[in-house]
């Protein structure tokens, strides 16, 4: 069973619709027990880093993310889900997120005249490939929405992109998968990278 949790972010319904159209039963849910039984578990989200960070803690589900990475559960952040697996944003100053992951959320430099948000098709590069892009050729397309990017702070990128600067756009440590764009809505690049993560098999 995949979980989806729930926590009143943006574009769940979008992820749930895909791994349905994959011939997936996802649940979507907040359920603290139920999540800590799934079988792989995904974090969506699009919205802001300090009112989703609120709502995990109000929903009691910050030491259940930890826990379920922890216990080696296969786990998807996706967009607002890949940047709460880290330390901190610019986006939200003083408020913590889940240190997961080491690194930052910084925000687009307007230097370069780049209209922000970042809406759009990006192609990936491959620093070192990872579990989620096997079967998917290196400069293949995804889709973005985001004003925030990842600087992480451990060798845990496995694909990035560009637009005005360099986006860490996936990461991969273990059991836990994350991407900055959203697979959902990438195509059949998105779908085979949902694929991919269905297929996983945990590694104890």
């Amino acid at each position: 069973m995949i979980a989806i949790i729930d926590y009143d972010a943006g574009n769940i319904k979008s992820v749930a619709k895909a791994l349905e159209y994959l011939g997936e039963v996802p649940v979507v849910t907040r359920g603290k027990e139920i999540l800590r039984k799934a079988d792989k578990v995904i974090l969506p989200g699009v919205g802001s880093f300090g009112d989703a960070m609120h709502k995990l803690h109000e929903y009691g589900l910050v030491e259940v993310i930890k826990e379920i990475i922890e216990n080696k559960t296969p786990f998807l952040g996706i967009c607002l889900g890949l940047q709460l697996l880290f330390e901190s944003s610019e986006e939200s100053p003083g408020v913590k997120g889940l240190g997961i992951l080491k690194g930052k959320i910084v925000r687009f430099s307007e230097e370069n005249n780049l209209k922000i948000p970042h809406i759009g098709w990006n192609s990936l590069s491959y620093p070192k490939k990872g579990t989620l892009f096997e079967g998917i050729a290196e400069n293949s397309y995804v889709y973005f929405v985001h004003s925030y990017y990842l600087q992480a702070e451990e060798d845990v990128v496995v694909a990035t992109s560009e637009y005005g600067n360099l986006i860490h756009a996936s990461v991969e440590k273990d059991n836990l998968f994350a991407c900055q764009f959203h697979p959902e809505k990438s195509s059949e690049v998105g779908l085979a990278i949902l694929r991919n993560f269905i297929a996983y098999e945990r590694r104890d």
